[in-house]
């Protein structure tokens, strides 16, 4: 790990100053992705702007929205009463990920910005084009069996990537139409949340959206109705610390046993979530039924290529819609 200048500003404007300004600044908070990737010298950053001390851990209702700091900690949203009582779902994505200690460091713009663990973004012995642009991507011929089955770029062995993106919370702020807030050196911008992660096309190297020192100050999340029929499964390796295979978000309204309104995002398959926008508008006005179901994990999957290794999440998949779904509305 190479040596680097630590900084702590107190005020937002300096903290964005000095990573605009200097373009081997990075801000730190949770610290718990970052500090990772400098360990392996993936992350060469020369200056850390530690964030810890801006006001930005506040969670309050406002109108029409819940709003969401920044620096609030994974473990501390996931049990704040007002997540449990308007966005339960995020809470249920929120325990699913990682283990209790890093939830207690994590925070909510880090979660967001966290970077793939493909085994091969992380071992510099490998090529990988989002390391290193042009390299190659050594997943593409390798074991490839946590990589993405949608969205990926492939034609061309410099540009191609088929990471995952591995965020839990992700997915469920995907699927609940949250819109990241963040303040750069021209002012506050507001990012729909669909537009915030990018899929890997000719830049595999950029996760984001984000301009150069813009800082996340705050999530949003619309007040929807999405309360009761929720669901957030995980399929991974092991029961706790693994990253999904294939997750499935999942919030419906229900009226008189037919579905109103419906919201449905992926994670474990692409670079980033991955919202099923057409599914969602196939299921309204349908009954609630494990034929209804099936056809919505069908009409999921158009679209779908894996890899030698990956050939099961073409089955996983679908499964895994079904089954979110019905344990969204208690189908047996």
């Amino acid at each position: 790990m190479k040596p680097f200048q630590y900084v702590r500003p107190t005020r937002l404007k300096d903290a964005i100053e000095a990573v605009a300004s200097d373009p081997n600044a990075r801000y730190i908070a949770g610290g718990t992705n970052l500090i990772d990737l400098m360990k392996r010298g993936i992350d060469s950053s020369e200056k850390l702007v530690d964030i810890n001390g801006l006001p930005l851990k506040k969670i309050e209702k406002r109108n029409g929205f819940l709003r969401i700091g920044a620096l609030a900690l994974n473990s501390q949203v996931a049990q704040h009463k007002l997540v449990l009582e308007n966005h339960p779902l995020l809470a249920q994505a929120l325990n699913a990920g990682a283990s209790g200690q890093l939830r207690n460091m994590a925070t909510v713009g880090g979660n967001i910005l966290q970077r793939t663990r493909c085994p091969y973004f992380y071992d510099p012995v490998f090529p990988c084009n989002k390391r290193k642009p042009g390299a190659g991507c050594g997943a593409l011929e390798g074991i490839n069996r946590t990589h993405a089955i949608f969205g990926v770029s492939k034609n061309d062995p410099t540009q191609s990537c088929i990471a995952v993106h591995p965020s839990d919370f992700c997915v469920a702020l995907s699927a609940l139409d949250a819109t990241v807030v963040a303040v750069g050196i021209q002012g506050e911008r507001r990012i729909p949340f669909s537009n915030f992660h990018r899929l890997p096309e000719n830049r595999p190297d950029l996760d984001t959206n984000l301009e150069k020192g813009e800082l996340i100050v705050a999530v949003e999340i619309p007040d929807a109705v999405f309360t009761k029929h929720i669901h957030y499964l995980k399929i991974r390796d092991r029961a706790s610390y693994a990253f999904a295979l294939v997750s499935v978000a999942t919030a419906l309204d229900l009226e008189n046993n037919r579905i109103k309104s419906a919201r449905l995002a992926l994670g474990g398959v692409a670079h980033k979530p991955w919202r099923l926008l057409e599914v969602e508008k196939s299921l309204v006005g349908q009954p609630v039924s494990e034929a209804t179901f099936r056809k919505a994990a069908e009409l999921a999957m158009q679209g779908a290529k894996a890899f030698e290794h990956n050939t099961y999440k073409l089955t996983l998949t679908p499964n895994a819609i079904i089954q979110a779904l019905k344990n969204a509305v208690a189908l047996v």
